[in-house]
């Protein structure tokens, strides 16, 4: 299994400076390959990665899933595995892709519990504005919902990238791929109120973070923790009985766009999605819901129609 681990070493390498991914990306990238080095190992199956077809893939797959693997593991998995083929054959170490056949398992989506609209309105009205805490939670909960955030998004939004005069912020994404989300007069205020109020009379800003828009009181950078606290107790506050964290927001703000008509494009554009498979996923629409539309959209749907 030598020449696997000199092309693991490659294909980290690719990773890195190529793709530039984080280390956690680049390790979880390895441990998928490293599943299917394994399985081989375990079948005493000794073969070169250009050796490999796709029978043996599908083999594999069988055995991931008899192993208690998920369908949702095993397609993300199978995903890594193909991103290793596919470089392995542009890098010219195999002559042809043999997970290029391979059926991936059916997806367990389970989707995030959404909010309803007054619901989101409860937990924001919780907010006690009386306190210098409160002037920036409300900011806060207001851009997780205005933007669509996720909670690590939010913790690094910078004050340079606020254009809040022109209704944009600047997020920086996934792998620091950049985005700019429009914004609500309702969340630009809020923001304005606590830049005005509560950050510009912090007594002391560490140097790291004198760029970052949401601080502690000692003046750093909050912690993920700490957002996900501060939207657990707005939940509870409001007596919200879900399971609400800041994706929550992330998923009601896509979902209650999508149930208002927003294009799926413009959505994950927003989100920040590369694929719009990934996007899909904020199109869980309340059944009724999609039955009214199209009973009053849909040229034939009545039954008068044609007669």
């Amino acid at each position: 299994m030598d020449y696997w681990q000199k092309r693991l070493n490659d294909y980290r390498s690719y990773l890195k400076l190529e793709r530039a991914f984080s280390d956690n990306t680049v390790e979880a990238y390895l441990r998928d390959v490293r599943k299917l080095i394994d399985f081989f190992k375990s079948q005493h199956i000794t073969l070169a990665p250009h050796e490999v077809k796709k029978e043996h893939l599908e083999d594999f797959v069988k055995w991931a899933a008899s192993s208690g693997i998920g369908a949702n593991s095993q397609t993300r998995i199978i995903s890594g595995v193909r991103a290793f083929f596919k470089f392995l054959l542009v890098d010219d170490a195999i002559g042809e892709d043999p997970t290029e056949f391979v059926k991936r398992p059916r997806m367990e989506r389970k989707l995030p519990e959404v909010l309803a609209i007054s619901e989101v309105q409860a937990m924001i009205d919780t907010v006690d504005l009386s306190s210098v805490h409160g002037l920036r939670n409300r900011a806060m909960l207001e851009t997780l919902y205005a933007c669509g955030l996720r909670v690590s998004e939010l913790t690094t939004l910078k004050l340079s990238n606020m254009h809040l005069d022109t209704g944009f912020i600047k997020v920086i994404g996934k792998n620091n791929r950049e985005r700019m989300v429009p914004i609500g007069e309702v969340a630009s205020k809020h923001i304005k109120n606590y830049i005005e109020h509560v950050r510009k009379h912090l007594s002391k800003i560490q140097k790291q973070d004198e760029d970052i828009l949401f601080l502690n009181h000692r003046g750093t950078q909050l912690t993920r923790v700490m957002v996900f606290k501060i939207v657990k107790e707005a939940a509870e506050k409001a007596a919200i009985p879900k399971n609400v964290s800041p994706h929550t927001f992330r998923h009601s703000f896509a979902t209650h766009l999508v149930e208002g008509g927003a294009d799926l494009r413009a959505v994950q554009d927003m989100l920040g999605h590369e694929s719009i498979a990934t996007t899909e996923v904020y199109t869980h629409l309340d059944k009724e819901y999609l039955k009214e539309t199209i009973l009053q959209f849909h040229p034939r749907s009545r039954t008068h129609q044609g007669e």
